[in-house]
């Protein structure tokens, strides 16, 4: 179960409309909204990395987990994240060191304790859809469609829905704000090998401004079997990343 925790973390990282309006909007309209509304086009693209830092709390049947975690990302798509959770809660007196990263190409899970996999079929699919820092900026051109769906109410929320294809992969259904035309959250069936299908839940809130662009700074990832809270303390844009931190490493013997 905890080996995949970070797997499912990376199932997928992805406006004026005033309520009551009769304005029909396109699929490309609540997108260039979104982007304009995190920070536009041009501020994104000038973005080369960033630098997350924070808490990670895994909640599971047999108890909860948590510690420091560290995610990076890197343009077009490179991304690493490592946690080191205190597994007492589950009897364990030492600490686990999770560590998932990805090349662009490949991904691979390392795991101090459990051992490390590597990370294919739909869950690498996902990965490769990734791009930095928003997939919406270049969903055309990597072969994806995109589709306005009705608008949905949620918890007493209701939101922009909007359905993203690729051509390999998860299919996305994502949830916007009508009135900010943030992403508040997303939704995507992950297939994994050991677990089966699991429609994991993605949502954001707390968006700061980090230097002109919109950030959430807390994320809950969730499904049938466990959920992941991530709340940042600090996250940096276009520092310095080795792309040796993303390379992915053999396992230890």
């Amino acid at each position: 179960m905890i080996r995949h925790s970070l797997t499912l973390l990376a199932a997928v990282a992805i406006l004026s409309y005033l309520p009551g309006s009769a304005a029909v909007q396109t699929a490309d309209e609540v997108v260039e909204k979104h982007l304009a509304a995190i920070g536009g086009r041009a501020a994104l693209a000038k973005l080369t990395t960033r630098r997350a830092m924070g808490k990670v709390t895994i909640t599971t049947p047999n108890g909860d987990i948590s510690g420091p975690i560290e995610i990076s990302g890197k343009a077009p798509n490179k991304t690493r994240a490592v946690m080191n959770l205190d597994m007492s809660a589950l009897g364990l007196t030492d600490t686990m060191t999770l560590e998932q990263k990805f090349d662009g190409i490949a991904g691979w899970t390392l795991n101090s304790l459990q051992g490390d996999s590597p990370i294919t079929g739909n869950q690498l699919e996902n990965m490769r859809n990734g791009s930095f820092p928003s997939p919406l900026l270049t969903y055309k051109a990597a072969g994806s469609t995109l589709a306005l769906l009705p608008r949905e109410t949620v918890a007493g929320k209701e939101y922009l829905v909007l359905k993203l294809t690729p051509k390999a992969g998860s299919v996305v259904t994502m949830y916007f704000d009508p009135a900010s035309y943030q992403l508040m959250r997303s939704t995507a069936t992950v297939k994994s090998p050991e677990l089966g299908d699991l429609e994991q839940v993605n949502e954001v809130s707390d968006y700061r401004d980090v230097g002109g662009i919109k950030v959430p700074f807390v994320v809950v990832n969730s499904n049938n079997l466990q959920r992941v809270t991530i709340r940042l303390d600090k996250v940096e844009h276009n520092v310095p990343m080795d792309d040796a931190i993303f390379a992915v490493k053999m396992p230890r013997p």
